[in-house]
């Protein structure tokens, strides 16, 4: 059977939401890609490293997803501190697209508001040095990603409001 998006425009999938399964999380950038992922009972979310955001990204993705038994992913969603959308919110979106197309698993997208900036002053806590922390600011803010989903009960349809005017609550969730 087709799969079903209730969202137009590469919103996430849906069905990342069912309580039980690992998750992969990720935090886009234009040089760099985050990435955490969570225990099956989704409970603490972990940093694995990151991936550079070149020609070798497709390889590197579809090694880890052959070798995991990953249920779904959650991309971070970058948004102006007003909540509006910005061009490298448009850039996310067709990579969640993009990296769920070749995973074969449904998506959603979390707001990542201010977790870059967060991640820095966590490791800048931990008295990492400046070129420790560029190595780790993105894995950490994908942990931070994911932890928070993880954390608001992994909602269905992450924190996509369905501008389209439907209720995203009220459409049935993809087989």
């Amino acid at each position: 059977m087709a799969s079903f998006s209730p969202f137009p425009s590469g919103r996430g999938a849906g069905g990342v939401g069912s309580s039980r399964g690992a998750l992969l999380g990720i935090d886009y950038g234009t040089k760099r890609i985050g990435i955490a992922v969570c225990d099956p009972d989704r409970v603490i979310a972990s940093p694995v490293g990151t991936q550079a955001n070149d020609a070798g990204k497709q390889a590197f993705f579809a090694d880890l997803v052959a070798r995991s038994k990953f249920v779904g992913i959650v991309v971070g969603l970058p948004l102006h501190a007003s909540g509006e959308e910005s061009p490298m919110s448009r850039e996310a979106r067709a990579f969640a697209q993009w990296l769920a197309d070749l995973a074969k698993l449904p998506f959603v997208m979390w707001d990542e508001r201010f977790t870059s900036s967060a991640a820095e002053d966590v490791l800048r806590e931990a008295k990492l040095t400046q070129k420790k922390r560029k190595a780790k600011v993105d894995r950490v803010a994908a942990q931070m990603i994911l932890q928070g989903y993880l954390d608001a009960g992994c909602p269905p349809y992450g924190s996509d409001s369905g501008e389209s005017g439907s209720d995203p609550t009220s459409v049935p969730a993809p087989n």
